[in-house]
C-alpha cells in the first residue's frame, strides 16, 4: 500500500512539472483563421534523433520539384543564365545580319530600277526630240501612190512610193521611216524547200497557253537535227519570267505540249537570260543570266559540254530589243548553223550577227548592220538572212528590214505579221517545222512562212 501511495505521488509531481513547462500559442496563420499551437517537450528525449522519416522525404521531394521548374524556366540550358544569355545575344546577332543581307538585295534592286528608269527618261526625250522635229518639218510633196496589192490593202499598210529608205534612228519611229514593198502573191510554182527570200508569213496557230505568271514570256523550240535519247518531235520549253530561270521542260511531241504533260524536266546548271535560247544537234545553247557567257548544255549526258563569252557583246539590258525582257544576246538556228544577233558599244547599238561554232561557240565570222537593236521588237535569221519584226505590240505590224550575210547588203521590206496577243517576246525561225515559233502574252503560237525562189546573185 505504501508502494503504490508513492507512484501516485511521483506520477503527480511529474505531470505538475511538465504542466509548468508546457505552453499553448494563439495566431494566424498564412490564410488569416485563427489556429491554436500546444507544445509540451518531451520528458525522455533532450533531442530529436537525426534521422530521415517523413518529413526528410517531403522534404526532398519538394526541392526536386522546384530543380525541375527552375530548369524548364532556363530552358534547360546545362550553363545557367550566362550561356542563356550567349545563346540569345548569338541569335540577335543572326537575326541582324539576314536583316543587312535583305536590305542589301533591297537597295541593289533599288538601284537596278533606278537606273532602267533612266533608260526609260532618256528614250521618252529622244521621242520627245523626234516629234518635236517631225512637227517642225515642212510636208513633203505629194506623190504618186504605188498601186498596193490586195494584202497590203487589207492590212492598211499603203505608203507613198517616195517614202525615205530604214534610217538609224530614234525606235519610237522606226515604222514611220520603213519603206513599203510589194509582196508578190505566191503563185504556185513557189514551194517550201528552197532558201530564198522570205515572201510571206501566215497567220498565228495557238498552241498551248502558259500556266502561271512564269509564262507571261518565255522560249519554245525544236531541234532540227536531234541526237538519241530525243526524237525530232520532242519540243523544248522555257519559261522566262523570274530571276531564277533554270527549268528546261521537255514534251514528246506538239500533241503532249498543247496537253501541257512534260515528259521530261531538266535543272540547268546555270541561270538563263532571257528568250534567247535555242536547241541544236542534241545540245542547248543559252546565255548565262547577268553576263555575255554562253553556255551550250548537252540534253544526253545532262551537262555543260562547252562555254565561251561572246566577245564585247552588251548584256542585262544594254541593247535588248525594243520590248525589254534583257534580250540582249538572241541565238537562232537556221540553214547555215548556229547565229547570234546582239550588239557592242563599239558598234554604238547597231546589230551585229555572229555565226558561232556550234561545238566550241567560238566566232567564225562577223557583220554589223546599221540596224539599231534598241529600235525592233525581235529578229530571226532564214537561209543566213536575217529579218526584224517591226512592233511587238501592235496587232497588224510589218516584218521591216531583211540583212543578207551572203552579199552584206541589206534592204527595207514590208511583210504583214500578226501579235495576236499583244506582247509578242520570242520571235524564231523553227527549222524542223520550218515555221515561225513565237511567244505572244503566255501564249505558245507558230506561223507558216513561205520563201520565194533562191536568186542567182
Amino acid at each position: 500500500m505504501f508502494l503504490l501511495l508513492t507512484l501516485c505521488l511521483c506520477g503527480l509531481l511529474l505531470r505538475g512539472d511538465a504542466q509548468d513547462r508546457a505552453s499553448l500559442w494563439r495566431g494566424n496563420d498564412r490564410s488569416g483563421r485563427c489556429q491554436y499551437t500546444f507544445t509540451v517537450p518531451s520528458p525522455m528525449e533532450s533531442s530529436c534523433p537525426q534521422t530521415g522519416g517523413p518529413e526528410m522525404e517531403s522534404l526532398k521531394a519538394r526541392l526536386s520539384l522546384l530543380e525541375v521548374l527552375v530548369s524548364q524556366l532556363t530552358g534547360g540550358d546545362a550553363g545557367g543564365p550566362q550561356a542563356s544569355g550567349a545563346r540569345a545575344q548569338a541569335e540577335l546577332q543572326e537575326a541582324l545580319t539576314r536583316a543587312m543581307g535583305e536590305r542589301n538585295l533591297l537597295q541593289g534592286e533599288k538601284e537596278r530600277l533606278e537606273r532602267e528608269l533612266e533608260g526609260l527618261q532618256r528614250r521618252m526625250e529622244e521621242m520627245r526630240r523626234e516629234t518635236e522635229k517631225l512637227r517642225n518639218k515642212p510636208c513633203p510633196p505629194q506623190t504618186p501612190m504605188v498601186p498596193p496589192s490586195p494584202s497590203l490593202q487589207n492590212s492598211g499598210l499603203m505608203r507613198p512610193a517616195g517614202d525615205s529608205a530604214w534610217q538609224y534612228g530614234s525606235p519610237g519611229f522606226q515604222e514611220l521611216k520603213a519603206e513599203v514593198t510589194e509582196v508578190p502573191a505566191p503563185d504556185g510554182s513557189e514551194d517550201n524547200t528552197g532558201c530564198g527570200d522570205l515572201v510571206s508569213v501566215g497567220e498565228p496557230v495557238t498552241h498551248r497557253k502558259a500556266d502561271s505568271i512564269a509564262g507571261k514570256y518565255g522560249v519554245w523550240m525544236q531541234d532540227p537535227e536531234a541526237v538519241s535519247p530525243y526524237g525530232p518531235n520532242m519540243v523544248w520549253r522555257i519559261d522566262a519570267i523570274g530571276t531564277d530561270v533554270r527549268q528546261l521542260f521537255g514534251y514528246e511531241d506538239m500533241e503532249q505540249l498543247s496537253k501541257g504533260f512534260p515528259s521530261k524536266v531538266l535543272l540547268l546548271p546555270e541561270l538563263v537570260e532571257s528568250t534567247g535560247a535555242t536547241v541544236y544537234r542534241g545540245s542547248l545553247y543559252y546565255q548565262r543570266r547577268r553576263s555575255r557567257t554562253l553556255i551550250r548544255y548537252d540534253l544526253a549526258s545532262e551537262s555543260i559540254a562547252a562555254r565561251r563569252d561572246l566577245p564585247h557583246a552588251g548584256f542585262h539590258g544594254q541593247y535588248p530589243y525594243s520590248w525589254g525582257g534583257y534580250t540582249d544576246i538572241d541565238l537562232s538556228v537556221d540553214e547555215q548553223g548556229l547565229w547570234a544577233v546582239y550588239s557592242t558599244s563599239k558598234a554604238k547599238g547597231a546589230i551585229v550577227i555572229s555565226q558561232l561554232d556550234p561545238n566550241t561557240l567560238e566566232v567564225k565570222k562577223s557583220w554589223e548592220t546599221n540596224i539599231r537593236k534598241t529600235s525592233v521588237a525581235n529578229s530571226f535569221v532564214i537561209c543566213g538572212k536575217l529579218y526584224t519584226v517591226s512592233s511587238y505590240a501592235a496587232p497588224n505590224t510589218i516584218i521591216n528590214y531583211m540583212y543578207d550575210t551572203t552579199t552584206s547588203q541589206g534592204k527595207t521590206i514590208a511583210i504583214p505579221f500578226k501579235n495576236k496577243y499583244l506582247y509578242n517576246s520570242m520571235v524564231d525561225y523553227n527549222l524542223a517545222q520550218r515555221k515561225l515559233f513565237a511567244w505572244d502574252n503566255f501564249h505558245m503560237v507558230s506561223y507558216d512562212l513561205r520563201l520565194g525562189h533562191q536568186q542567182a546573185n
